[in-house]
């Protein structure tokens, strides 16, 4: 058995003997366990060790010193460190919505931490077109409590810059920084994704117009000097495990003290994503529209729900003098919500033409479906950035989405 005092990449076979050395208690002493690497993001190795026998199980997530996806990528393992923190503050923050991390190794920079059973995956779940009643409920008050009741409206001001302190994250951010804010408008580094069908519309799109550079240049440098809140900073589909009752969060590796923005329109891309799925690849008419509709409703209620619980919990903890003067909470809120807007674009825009693309769009197998929903995302995204200031509620996403899809709808047919 390897003592696990040096670090060192694991595989599954030593990940058995790794939880028995760290929680030896975690599993009978005569338990057979087996071990399986399930990880599918792009960053860190995940295992799920199980008692073959009664069926319990944990879940091991090591950093590693570089990325899945590029050996030229290195980054910090401290990143571990940071996440398994982060999921205690949000276990506070918003009780049930996060798992429970055991334990975090600094020597093998790995987290022990509850395996979310009877969950799956949400993106995994969205490209089977599932829908989940619950989850607009869960995730609006997961956002809520865990954004405002990190910043100083609610905390101790000295409290408040400790921890933005703690959770500095260089190497995640500038990974955000470049792939999110920079490379999907001019591909500086060559690592863009275009489908080629779209190469023309994007470079026109994207690449060629200097007001949308402009305003992304505002965002970025919010992102990178508003420390407004301790946010995920990767929450999206892939971020989710859910079932029809519950929701989890999890995979918080990119958090730091940033715009809250960043976390709900990140949250609502996401979802828009797995409605242009579902239009491209849904065939019964009645399935397509139960699936897109519910896509939509859920966007909206989400918009509504984080608004009317983000107000609420601040007129109920607001300890701040001058959070409480007249008009304050207003102007905040609206901050707020332009940048979620601005990052629903952002993301809309990254994950259609950067380096990591969702696979709501790439599975889309016929051309001229993938190519219309690209399209959709973008031009969506270009309206959510450039008009961000007029996303208030709800209602203006559901028409800004509409007047997209009819736009992009009436010029493929002026085309055919």
């Amino acid at each position: 058995m390897r003592e696990y005092e040096t670090y060192f990449l694991m595989k599954a076979e030593d990940v058995p003997g790794y939880v028995r050395k760290k929680l030896p208690d975690f599993f009978p002493a005569g338990a057979v366990l087996s071990a399986k690497e399930i990880g599918d993001g792009n960053l860190n190795y995940v295992f799920r060790v199980k008692d073959e026998g009664s069926g319990k199980s944990i879940i091991i997530k090591q950093a590693g010193e570089e990325t899945r996806i590029s050996k030229e990528m290195r980054l910090s393992t401290d990143r571990g460190r940071i996440e398994a923190k982060i999921l205690s503050i949000q276990s506070d923050l918003a009780p049930g919505l996060v798992p429970t991390v055991y334990s975090y190794d600094e020597v093998m920079c790995a987290i022990l931490m509850e395996d979310m059973v009877g969950h799956s995956m949400m993106r995994t779940g969205l490209l089977r077109h599932e829908t989940y009643p619950r989850f607009a409920e869960d995730i609006s008050t997961f956002m809520a409590r865990s954004l405002l009741l990190s910043t100083d409206v609610v905390l101790d001001h000295k409290k408040k810059k400790e921890l933005v302190r703690s959770f500095i994250n260089p190497d995640l951010c500038e990974i955000t920084e470049d792939l999110v804010y920079t490379e999907p408008y001019n591909d500086q580094k060559k690592r863009n994704n275009v489908y080629p069908p779209n190469a023309a519309f994007v470079r026109k799109e994207l690449y060629e117009d200097e007001a949308l550079h402009l305003e992304v240049a505002k965002l970025k440098f919010s992102f990178m000097n508003d420390a407004q809140a301790l946010i995920h900073g990767d929450l999206h589909s892939g971020s989710v495990f859910i079932n029809q009752e519950h929701t989890f969060v999890f995979d918080p590796e990119f958090a730091f003290y940033g715009p809250m923005g960043y976390d709900v329109g990140n949250i609502l891309a996401n979802l828009f994503f797995a409605r242009c799925n579902g239009f491209a690849t849904i065939e019964k008419e009645g399935e397509k529209e139960v699936f897109c509709n519910w896509t939509l409703s859920t966007m909206v209620s989400i918009v509504d729900q984080f608004t009317a619980k983000f107000k609420a919990l601040w007129k109920e903890r607001a300890r701040e003098p001058m959070a409480k003067v007249k008009g304050f909470l207003d102007y905040y809120m609206g901050r707020v919500l332009a940048d979620t807007a601005g990052v629903m674009g952002l993301e809309l825009i990254r994950r259609t033409v950067g380096m990591a693309n969702v696979k709501d769009l790439t599975t889309i197998a016929d051309e001229a479906k993938r190519t219309r929903a690209e399209r959709t995302c973008i031009l969506l995204a270009k309206d959510c950035i450039l008009h961000r200031e007029s996303f208030r509620k709800g209602a203006d996403y559901e028409a800004a989405i509409h007047r997209v899809e009819e736009k992009v709808q009436k010029k493929e047919l002026e085309e055919a």
